[in-house]
């Protein structure tokens, strides 16, 4: 069996771990220790059992443990993994200097770690000492139907004040452009305050765009870059502050590397 350490409220976790354990052609019982309310939906965790994050790994007893993120946990919790249990850890950019106080004296040691994107110099510092392997992966997502719409989409999961600035960042492009595409809101909810003429969409995995698609607005997280990577033609991006990811030094190193 096969524990994931997902904690924090969002998404992205989720997203992540289905794409890694797709990648790794994982065919084991998978314990996803998540208290994100994104968790109970079926077309995220399907074939999953979902627990809360404090559940204990000895009670558990998995074979692996995949550690998503934050090596330590989202607030340091981790320390010592129960011996027996190969450890594997995600690593995705974080705003290391904010993360760092947060790291325990005995911070968990990784079998193997596994870089899916560019690290600050100190965090893969720390990741390689604490770490008996470290190599990079790309990830690849399951098979997915295509979004199949006419015009822009503005793809995002919440909170709505961020989902509505998308959308505002959207229409501001619009009216520069002189375009008048229809827009195409793809989020878990409709957010209070959406224009009518706005159409929204609950679509579980927001992947791939069909050919009727003209552009992609999304913030800066981790997915939204990786999984709109070969669209980069048609993808802006709008990044928002975080406690611990840095979407600004993604959408940044994304932007200078697409000129």
């Amino acid at each position: 069996m096969i524990a994931c350490y997902a904690a924090g409220g969002g998404l992205g976790h989720l997203t992540r771990l289905r794409a890694f354990l797709h990648t790794m052609a994982v065919d084991d019982e998978v314990v996803v220790l998540s208290d994100s309310p994104f968790a109970g939906d079926p077309r995220v965790s399907s074939g999953w059992t979902v627990r809360p994050a404090s559940t204990g790994l000895a009670a558990l007893a998995p074979d692996e443990l995949i550690v998503d993120a934050f090596p330590a946990g989202l607030k340091g919790e981790l320390t010592r993994i129960p011996a027996g249990i190969r450890v594997t850890h995600l690593a995705r950019l974080l705003r290391w200097d904010a993360y760092l106080p947060l790291l325990p004296a005995d911070p968990p040691r990784f079998d193997r770690t596994f870089v899916l994107e560019p690290l600050d110099t100190a965090h893969e510092a720390h990741l390689r000492a604490v770490s008996a392997e470290v190599a990079p992966l790309a990830l690849t997502d399951p098979p997915s139907e295509r979004l199949d719409v006419d015009g822009w989409l503005v793809v995002h999961s919440g909170p709505d004040a961020e989902t509505l600035e998308l959308l505002a960042y959207a229409r501001d492009m619009v009216a520069m452009e002189g375009a008048n595409p229809p827009l195409t809101l793809v989020s878990p909810h409709r957010p209070d305050g959406l224009p009518a003429e706005v159409v929204h969409l609950d679509a579980y995995p927001a992947g791939r765009p069909g050919p009727g698609v003209g552009r992609i607005v999304t913030a800066a997280g981790f997915n939204a870059v990786r999984q709109y990577a070969p669209w980069r033609e048609r993808h802006r991006m709008l990044p928002f502050p975080r406690t611990l990811d840095d979407q600004f030094a993604r959408a940044a190193r994304v932007r200078s590397t697409s000129r």
